[in-house]
């Protein structure tokens, strides 16, 4: 079995790749088994991280993980504490890598004879699995695209739930209640979700930031998801630097101990979003168009190359998209895409103006063989648009395996390998042929 504190020293030392060794969103530590990491305190690591602490007075689960952990985290934490019952947990937000873990532990309660645990979160978590309720199909086809592997097929891989757990308990700002001999002290900042919160339990110095940290760039731009909040999370994480905390247990990623590291982690991911939230809106008030933004922004590499910082998931330019977004609205700044014609017919027009197809495809073979990819992009889009035929979705296939093969961010390659797996079917889009 691996030694977790050693693997986190080696992750924090930058010896062990959060991009591809040790993914924060993805892959399983320990064979899902969960790890006692502290007397008292249990880590299991899956896609996302669920915690449990025993207080003494039954156990407090921080997170509570996805459908599919939910038999194997119940089995782990009846081995480790076979007759505590579970009084409460703590949903950090809403989203459903977090929210399934107690379901198990409701039904263990009923035939047991024990009161159903108790379920915090902030109180706008039911407004969004109201929602979720409303799009499944929708949060089924993103989430198909965004967690695509390469050389998979395109196909709706996830059957997005629609029955949840609510919270018992909801609160606004702050929230505190005690068990056993923990304070857990719940806190709300807007950020990845507007319904997130974050736990300190100052007896053990433990924090729990959900997915206020995750261990790469934050998950602030996700082009296919609502909106997040940069300033106000950047705010939240300089708070929870200064509590002293000896433990953290990200949202997702490993835990990272002594305050010192954890402070750091915190700080510079606060600078990491303020810094793309300033100098976007720098060029926003310049009056720059939101290709310019892109285009001219100067990104801060020092942070971006901390272990802790990497594009593993999120991409730093779709956090500037994020920060356009929230500030300036849908507009680009571009008056032909104000009211655009389809996209269909204005690829035919493109194609038409080059001549045909043939020099179209011809000049994106020679910006893929050259390594420019994204104008091989654009000018693959044109032609699928435009003419979809076996011979174009064959080079775009392929255009979009090179592109999706050159990420870091594992959510851009997702898209683009979805992309690419589309084409292999004679489809721009799997769900949009």
């Amino acid at each position: 079995m691996p030694d977790i504190r050693d693997f986190c020293e080696r992750l924090w030392n930058g010896e062990i790749d959060t991009i591809r060794e040790a993914h924060p969103i993805a892959g399983m530590w320990n064979d899902r088994q969960p790890d006692e990491i502290a007397e008292g305190l249990l880590y299991y690591k899956s896609v996302a991280s669920a915690n449990t602490l025993d207080t003494g007075d039954g156990l407090v689960m921080l997170d509570t993980g996805t459908e599919q952990d939910a038999e194997p985290l119940f089995e782990g934490v009846r081995r480790w504490r076979p007759d505590a019952p579970l009084a409460a947990a703590v949903f950090s937000h809403h989203h459903v890598d977090h929210v399934f873990g107690v379901n198990r532990f409701d039904a263990e309660a009923s035939q047991r004879g024990w009161p159903r645990p108790t379920v915090y979160g902030q109180h706008q978590i039911a407004q969004h699995f109201d929602r979720y309720k409303r799009t499944p199909g929708y949060n089924t086809a993103i989430n198909s695209r965004q967690f695509l592997r390469p050389g998979m097929e395109a196909r709706s891989w996830l059957e997005w739930p629609q029955e949840f757990r609510y919270p018992d308990v909801s609160f606004e700002s702050r929230l505190r209640f005690q068990r056993g001999d923990c304070t857990f002290e719940l806190t709300h900042t807007r950020g990845e979700t507007e319904d997130a919160v974050w736990t300190w339990v100052p007896e053990r110095r433990l924090l729990c930031p959900g997915d206020l940290f995750i261990w790469a760039v934050p998950n602030a731009g996700n082009p296919q998801k609502v909106q997040r909040w940069c300033s106000e999370w950047a705010a939240g994480l300089r708070e929870m630097a200064a509590l002293g905390a000896e433990t953290m247990l990200p949202g997702h990623g490993f835990p990272i101990f002594g305050a010192e590291r954890i402070r750091q982690a915190l700080t510079d991911t606060a600078e990491l979003l303020d810094a793309i939230e300033s100098r976007t809106l720098a060029l926003m008030n310049e009056g720059a168009t939101l290709d310019r933004v892109l285009h001219e922004i100067e990104l801060p590499a020092d942070l971006l190359d901390r272990p802790y910082l990497r594009s593993a998931y999120d991409h730093p330019e779709f956090i500037v998209r994020n920060v356009w977004r929230f500030y300036g609205g849908w507009y680009e700044g571009e008056p032909d895409r104000l009211l655009p014609a389809p996209r269909a017919a204005e690829a035919a027009e493109w194609v038409t103006l080059a001549g045909g197809l043939e020099p179209v495809l011809e000049r994106a073979r020679a910006h893929l063989n050259h390594g420019n990819l994204q104008l091989a992009c654009h000018l693959i889009e044109h032609a699928a648009a435009a003419a979809p035929s076996p011979q174009v979705h064959a080079l775009r296939a392929e255009i979009y395996e090179a592109r999706a093969a050159e990420q870091e961010s594992s959510m851009a390659r997702g898209i683009y390998s979805f992309a690419a797996a589309s084409s292999r079917q004679n489809k721009r889009d799997f769900y949009n042929p």
